[in-house]
C-alpha cells in the first residue's frame, strides 16, 4: 500500500482486537466477547491503514431472505472525511444482496445514510444504569430449550423477518422469559452478558404492561445490576425504565432502505425492541 493509502479486508476473528480498541475510541461497552457474537452472526469488512491497524468496521447481518441489519459502524477519527464511510457501505451493500436494510443512525452517520437511500422510520432510546430493586411480575416464567420453536415463530411473526441464529446466539449466551396465554407463548424476552453488565432485549410484547412484566422478571433478580434496555421510542415505557433506575444515555434514529427489487420490507409489529442492532 502507499502511504496513507487504506485498504479495505473481510472482517475475520484476528480483527477483532482492533475492532475493541475503535469501538472504545467512540467509548462503545463492547467487549471482545461482543465483537465475536456480532462476527459470529454476521459478515463484514474492516479497513486497514498502512500499518495494518483497523481503521473501520461494518458488519452486515442477515435475517434469513427477509432483510439485513447493519451495524457497527465505526471509522477511527483520523481517517474521516475521506470517503471511508461510503466504502464501507458500498462494501455492505454487496454483502446485504437484494435484502431490505435497517441500520440505527447517530447524528454524525444520517447525511449519508440519507444520500445512500435510508429513510428514517423511528427514534431508538437507549436506557441503562445500576437498576432499582423490584418485585418480579406475576405470569412470567422462565424459558427452556423445548421453549425456543415457539419463541421463533413469534420473533419472526412481530418482527417480519427469520432471526432464528441471533435466538439460537442469545440461548447461548444467557436467558429467555415468556408470558403464555391459554398455553400459548404471547410475549419473551432475552438477557445477556454486554459490555459493562448485561442487556435485555429483544422484548417483544403486545403492549406496554408485558413488556414492563418482562423486563422486570430479570431486574427483580438482579437488583443493583448494571443493566441496559433499548426501545422504539413510540413504546412509551421509557418514563417507567428512568423510574426503575435506567436513565436515557442516549440513542439513534432507525432507518429503513428498501430491497433492489422495490419490494416492501415487513415492517416489525413489536411493542418494544431492545439491542436491535447488536450493539
Amino acid at each position: 500500500m502507499q502511504q496513507g493509502e487504506i485498504e479495505l479486508q473481510d472482517f475475520g476473528p484476528d480483527h477483532i482486537e482492533g475492532a475493541v480498541a475503535l469501538s472504545r475510541q467512540e467509548n462503545w461497552p463492547h467487549r471482545p466477547q461482543d465483537w465475536q457474537m456480532a462476527l459470529q452472526l454476521s459478515s463484514g469488512a474492516v479497513a486497514l491503514d498502512d500499518q495494518g491497524r483497523v481503521a473501520g468496521t461494518i458488519l452486515v447481518t442477515p435475517y434469513g431472505a427477509d432483510c439485513a441489519m447493519i451495524n457497527m459502524v465505526i471509522v477511527d477519527r483520523n481517517a474521516r472525511g475521506k470517503g471511508l464511510g461510503r466504502r464501507l457501505m458500498e462494501r455492505a451493500f454487496a454483502l446485504a444482496g437484494d435484502r431490505p436494510l435497517r441500520l440505527v443512525a447517530t447524528t454524525d452517520g444520517m447525511p449519508l445514510y440519507e444520500k445512500l437511500g435510508f429513510v428514517p422510520s423511528g427514534t431508538i432510546l437507549q436506557h441503562q444504569g445500576q437498576v432499582a430493586a423490584l418485585e418480579a411480575s406475576d405470569g412470567v416464567e422462565a424459558a427452556g430449550a423445548h421453549h425456543l420453536p415457539e419463541i421463533k415463530a413469534l420473533d419472526r411473526d412481530a418482527y417480519g423477518a427469520d432471526r432464528e441464529a441471533l435466538i439460537d446466539a442469545l440461548a447461548e449466551r444467557g436467558e429467555f422469559a415468556v408470558i403464555r396465554r391459554s398455553g400459548v407463548i404471547a410475549a419473551y424476552a432475552a438477557i445477556r452478558p454486554f459490555g459493562r453488565g448485561e442487556v435485555i432485549g429483544p422484548v417483544i410484547a403486545e403492549n406496554a404492561d408485558d413488556a414492563k412484566a418482562l423486563i422486570s422478571f430479570f431486574a427483580a433478580s438482579r437488583p443493583g445490576a448494571f443493566l441496559r434496555v433499548d426501545t422504539e421510542s413510540r413504546t412509551g415505557i421509557a418514563g417507567w425504565l428512568g423510574e426503575i433506575g435506567l436513565a436515557h444515555v442516549g440513542g439513534g434514529v432507525a432507518m429503513d432502505r428498501p430491497a433492489k427489487n422495490g419490494a416492501e420490507q415487513a415492517r416489525p409489529k413489536v411493542y418494544a425492541l431492545a439491542n436491535q442492532a447488536l450493539g
